[in-house]
């Protein structure tokens, strides 16, 4: 089947397949007249790829998840501490970004809005505030 077809079967844009390739998570065949020429496996593949890129999962990471997937004799416990290591890291974004919540809830407490031209905000982004 031609990159349209895949990307139809796939999901994911004809782009990201050919890259993809570029970064060698996928060999798709090649027709005689040299396009490529995806069988059913490379559409699993890619599916598996879609899915794993969409759990937050890197290309690096996503590359040894599809490395482990493929190897019979792989050990879950590596999957396992590859998915608890991705969940450390959501935890410590999630983290990040509450405190990041919380500075910027606290800098609208401090301002009234309004139509005035003072503003309580800009000046802490400016670093221009005397506590």
């Amino acid at each position: 089947m031609n990159i349209g077809e895949a990307s139809r079967q796939s999901g994911l844009p004809a782009k990201t397949i050919r890259y993809y390739e570029e970064v060698g998570l996928i060999k798709p065949m090649r027709a005689n007249n040299g396009y490529r020429d995806y069988q059913e496996r490379d559409v699993h593949v890619l599916r598996f790829l879609q899915r794993s890129r969409s759990l937050g999962f890197s290309i690096a990471e996503a590359r040894k998840l599809l490395s482990l997937y493929g190897d019979e004799n792989r050990q879950r416990e590596d999957v396992f501490r590859l998915v608890k290591r991705r969940i450390a890291e959501i935890d410590h974004k999630i983290a990040e970004l509450n405190s990041l919540k919380r500075a910027l809830g606290t800098l609208t407490d401090q301002c009234a809005g309004g139509d005035g031209p003072d503003c309580p905000i800009l000046e802490e982004i400016a670093g221009e505030r005397a506590d």
